[in-house]
C-alpha cells in the first residue's frame, strides 16, 4: 500500500477530524486483506478537497451510468472522477485499478460485474455515479442501480451504435418513468459518427432525443466540445485533466450549432405552455428559460438529452460535468419515489428533508474480511450513524453503525446521510438487498422490483469431502451480494444446484468461491429440469392392507386424474358424500399423491399440472391411520398414471441474438437445427440484426460457445424462460433411457 496519502484518505481527514496528528482508516485492501492506517495531515485535507458532506438534496445528482458492454462506463466515471479532483490519477480498466472495478474477478476479466458507485464534487454539487455491469446476464444488478438513481445516463458507443442492452436499459426506464441523458462514448474511435448516433436514437427511442452538445472534429481529430445550451466552445488538451478551455466555435461547425440549437430550443418550448407563448412572441428562449426548461422536460421525459465525449483521453469531461449538474434531476425534482404502507396501499414518497427518514438497501457487498457492506439510497429525512431504524420487511429494529460516502471499494466517513444521499453502512445484521429502513413510527416499505428466475442451474460438489459446510456458508454470502443468483438442493437427486442468468454468470460466482473463501468446486453440466404431466383423464384405485398379528393397516380410495393447464401445477378436490373415508383422512390421501409425483412416474422428474378428485373409499375403524391413507394415496396415483398417457415437459426459452448481417444465415440454420421457432427480427444498430426466437433449454446449454465460434465473437445473445411444452416423442425417448441409466448409477 503507498504511504502516500489518498485524495479519499484526505476528505476522510477533513471530514472527521480537525486535530493534528490524526490517523484514519484507509482503503480496504482485499488482496492483502489488511487495513492500513495512514498519516493525514489536517493542512493538506484543508487545502486539497471540500467536505463534500452536502446539506440540501438540490446539491445532489444521482445517475446510474448503464448500457451496452464495452461502452466504456467504467471508463467514463474513473475519468470524471479525475477531472472533478476526486482521485489524483486516471484510473484504467486495462490497468487493474478502475475505483468502480475493484472486485478480483472484474479486475482479470476487465469486465464490470458488481454494482458499484463513486462520487465527483464538482462546483458545490455532489454527482453520485453508479456504475452499472454491461452484460445482459447481470440486468439485476442494473436494475438495483436503477431504483436507486433520479435518471439514467445511458452510454453509446459511437463507434458500434445501439446494441441490444441499450434498447433493454431503455425499456427499464420506462417501466420506472426515470429521465434518461444519453452520453455517447468513444468519438475518437475510427467510424464514431456522433450525429449519425443521434439521429438512430432520435429514430428508435424519442424524437426529442436531441444533442445539447456537438463536437469538434472527427475520429482521432476528436479534440473539442460544442455546448449548444451555452453556446460555447471548449477545447480539450489530449489525456489532460479533463477540464478545457473557451475557445472560438469553428466556422464550419456555426450552421451545425444553429440548427441543433434551434431545434433544442423549440422542443423545450414544446414542453411548457409559458415557454411556448414566450416562444412565439419573442421567437426564442433566453439562456436561463433553456435551462431551466430543459431540465424540467428531462425530468418529466419529455426530453432526452445527448452528450458526448472521450473518457479515454479525458475530452469532454468538464461539459458533461457541467451538463449532470445543471441538466440532471436532483432528489427534489423527483415527482415521488414509490412505497406501501403496512398495509400493502401505495403510499409514494416524496423527497422531504424535514420528513421521516427512509432509506432503501440497493446492493450488499460481501468481503471475506471486513464483512458486509450495505449501499443505501436515502429516499425522505436524514439518516444518522449509531441510530436503530426499522426494517419493514424483518419487522425488526436495525442499528446502523459508522456510515460512508462511497468511493468504489473505499468509504469516506460521514455523521449522516441526507435526503436524496447515497452511501454505505458497514455488518448490518437483518437487512438485506432490497429491505427499507426507516422510522418505526412512519413505517413504510420502498419500491423494489421481482428478480427474474434463473435460466440455468449447474450441480456443484466440493472437491474435498470436508468442504461441504464451507460451501454453504460460502454460496450464501454469495447469494446476498448477487440477487441474481439462486442455490437450492435438488429434492429428487441431493445434489447442489447453483443457479443464474447464464454459464458465465455461474463460472463466475464458482471463481468467487475459490479465491475469496478458498473453497475449489467441480462443476457440472447443468441438468434440464424436465416435469412430466398427463394428457387425458383417468380413473385410479389404490388400496393398502396389511396384517400383523397386532393393529393392522388398512386404507382404500378412488380417484379422479385430470390434466390442467400449463403451470396451474396441483389441485385436489374433496368431492366424497358421506362417510366412506372420514374427513380427517382425506389430506393424507392428498399429500401421499403430492409426494409421489415429486419423485415423478417415467423418470424421476416431477409430474405437474394435473387435478386429483377424490371420489370414493374404504376405512377400517381400528386400522386406518394417516399413514396408510398416504400410502393408498401414492398407490391410486401409479394406477392412475398408468392411463393417463404420461408425456414429458421441457423447459422453452426466449432467445434474442444480436448479430451483424452477414452471419444471419448461419445463426438462422443453427436455430433451427436447435428445434428453434423464430419469432420475428428486428434492426439493431449500425447495421446489425436482432433475431428472435423461443428454444428449448436443452438445445442451449453449449450455444455461448457455439455462437462465439459462428460469428468470431461478433455476436451476443440474451435468454430468458418462457415456457414448459411437450417434448417430442423420439426425444423423450431418449431423455427416459438417459434418465433411467443415471437413477441406476445412482442407485449403485
Amino acid at each position: 500500500m503507498s504511504s502516500a496519502p489518498s485524495r479519499s484518505c484526505v476528505r476522510a481527514a477533513a471530514s472527521v477530524s480537525s486535530r493534528p496528528n490524526t490517523l484514519i482508516p484507509n482503503v480496504f485492501e482485499a488482496r492483502s486483506g489488511t487495513w492500513g492506517l495512514i498519516y493525514c495531515p489536517p493542512q493538506i485535507a484543508a487545502e486539497d478537497n471540500p467536505d463534500m458532506q452536502v446539506s440540501s438534496p438540490d446539491k445532489i445528482r444521482n445517475l446510474a451510468v448503464v448500457g451496452h458492454s464495452d461502452t466504456g462506463k467504467t471508463t467514463v466515471i474513473g475519468s470524471l472522477l479525475y477531472t472533478s479532483g476526486a482521485t489524483n490519477r486516471l484510473n484504467r480498466v486495462d490497468d487493474g485499478n478502475a475505483v468502480t472495478d475493484f472486485d478480483q474477478q472484474e479486475i482479470d476479466r476487465k469486465i464490470s460485474i458488481n454494482l458499484s458507485a463513486a462520487y465527483a464534487p464538482w462546483k458545490q454539487h455532489k454527482v453520485n455515479l453508479i456504475d452499472c455491469p454491461g452484460y445482459a446476464i447481470f440486468i439485476t444488478e442494473t436494475t438495483s442501480g436503477l431504483h436507486a438513481a433520479d435518471a439514467a445516463m445511458l452510454c453509446v458507443n459511437t463507434a458500434s451504435g445501439i446494441e441490444v442492452m441499450t434498447e433493454k436499459v431503455w425499456q427499464i426506464t420506462e417501466e420506472l418513468g426515470l429521465p434518461v441523458i444519453f452520453h455517447l462514448t468513444k468519438n475518437d474511435r475510427e467510424r464514431a459518427d456522433p450525429l449519425a448516433t443521434a439521429r438512430a436514437l432520435a429514430d428508435r427511442f424519442s424524437r426529442n432525443a436531441l444533442p445539447v452538445q456537438i463536437a469538434i472534429g472527427s475520429e482521432e481529430g476528436f479534440s473539442g466540445i460544442i455546448d449548444l445550451v451555452h453556446e460555447k466552445a471548449l477545447s480539450y488538451t489530449r489525456d489532460g485533466d479533463g477540464k478545457g478551455s473557451v475557445t472560438e466555435i469553428p466556422d464550419d461547425l456555426q450552421g451545425a450549432v444553429e440548427e441543433w440549437r434551434t431545434k433544442l430550443i423549440e422542443a423545450v418550448a414544446e414542453s411548457d405552455e409559458a415557454l411556448m407563448e414566450k416562444f412565439f412572441e419573442e421567437g426564442t428562449l433566453s439562456g436561463e428559460e433553456l435551462i431551466s426548461g430543459l431540465r424540467a422536460a428531462i425530468a418529466r421525459r419529455d426530453l432526452f438529452p445527448i452528450t458526448l465525449g472521450s473518457a479515454e483521453h479525458g475530452i469532454g469531461n468538464a461539459d458533461l460535468l457541467d451538463a449532470l449538474t445543471d441538466l440532471a434531476p436532483s432528489p427534489f425534482d423527483r415527482e415521488s419515489f414509490p412505497a406501501m404502507n403496512v398495509g400493502g396501499d401505495s403510499t409514494p414518497v416524496v423527497a422531504d428533508a424535514s420528513g421521516s427518514a427512509s432509506a432503501l438497501v440497493f446492493k450488499t457487498l460481501n468481503d471475506p474480511f471486513s464483512g458486509r457492506i450495505s449501499m443505501m439510497r436515502v429516499v425522505s429525512g436524514t439518516i444518522t450513524a449509531d441510530t436503530a431504524y426499522w426494517n419493514t420487511r424483518k419487522e425488526d429494529n436495525e442499528r446502523l453503525g459508522a456510515l460512508h460516502h462511497i468511493q468504489g471499494k473505499q468509504g469516506d466517513p460521514a455523521d449522516s446521510l441526507v435526503c436524496g444521499d447515497i452511501g454505505s453502512v458497514a455488518k448490518l445484521k437483518i437487512s438485506n438487498t432490497g429491505d427499507t429502513l426507516c422510522t418505526k413510527v412512519s413505517p413504510v416499505r420502498l419500491g423494489w422490483f421481482e428478480v427474474s428466475p434463473p435460466a440455468i442451474s449447474f450441480a456443484v460438489e466440493p472437491k474435498s469431502k470436508g468442504d461441504d459446510e464451507k460451501i454453504g456458508e460460502a454460496i450464501h454470502r454469495l447469494e446476498d451480494e448477487d440477487i441474481g443468483l439462486h442455490a437450492s438442493r435438488d429434492a429428487q437427486t441431493g445434489e447442489f444446484l447453483l443457479s443464474g442468468s447464464g454459464q458465465l454468470h455461474v463460472e463466475i460466482a464458482v471463481a468467487k468461491l475459490k479465491s475469496r473463501y478458498k473453497v475449489d468446486v467441480i462443476l457440472h453440466p447443468p441438468k434440464v429440469p424436465y416435469r412430466e404431466t398427463i394428457k387425458v383423464t383417468a380413473d385410479g384405485h389404490g388400496r393398502h392392507k396389511k396384517q400383523t398379528g397386532g393393529r393392522g393397516q388398512f386404507a382404500d380410495c378412488k380417484i379422479v386424474m385430470e390434466p390442467l393447464p400449463r403451470g396451474d401445477n396441483f389441485e385436489f378436490a374433496d368431492e366424497i358424500f358421506g362417510g366412506s373415508i372420514p374427513q380427517n383422512y382425506r389430506p393424507a390421501v392428498s399429500k401421499g399423491i403430492q409426494e409421489a409425483a415429486v419423485n415423478g412416474y417415467s423418470t424421476s422428474f416431477p409430474v405437474v399440472d394435473f387435478k386429483i378428485r377424490l371420489i370414493d373409499g374404504q376405512y377400517h375403524d381400528v386400522d386406518s391411520s394417516e399413514m396408510a391413507f398416504k400410502i393408498a394415496g401414492s398407490m391410486a396415483f401409479k394406477d392412475a398414471m398408468t392411463r393417463a398417457r404420461p408425456t414429458l415437459l421441457e423447459p422453452v426459452m426466449q432467445i434474442e441474438v444480436v448479430t451483424p448481417e452477414e452471419y444471419m444465415g448461419d445463426i438462422m440454420s443453427d436455430l433451427s437445427q436447435r428445434r428453434g421457432r423464430p419469432q420475428g427480427m428486428d434492426a439493431g444498430g449500425n447495421g446489425s440484426q436482432i433475431v428472435k426466437a423461443t428454444v428449448p433449454l436443452a438445445e442451449m446449454l453449449d450455444y455461448s460457445q457455439a455462437l462465439t465460434s459462428m460469428t468470431q465473437g461478433r455476436s451476443s445473445f440474451t435468454m430468458a424462460y418462457s415456457h414448459y411444452e411437450e417434448v417430442p416423442r423420439q426425444i423423450q425417448q431418449k431423455v427416459i433411457a438417459e434418465d433411467k441409466r443415471d437413477r441406476e448409477e445412482h442407485a449403485g
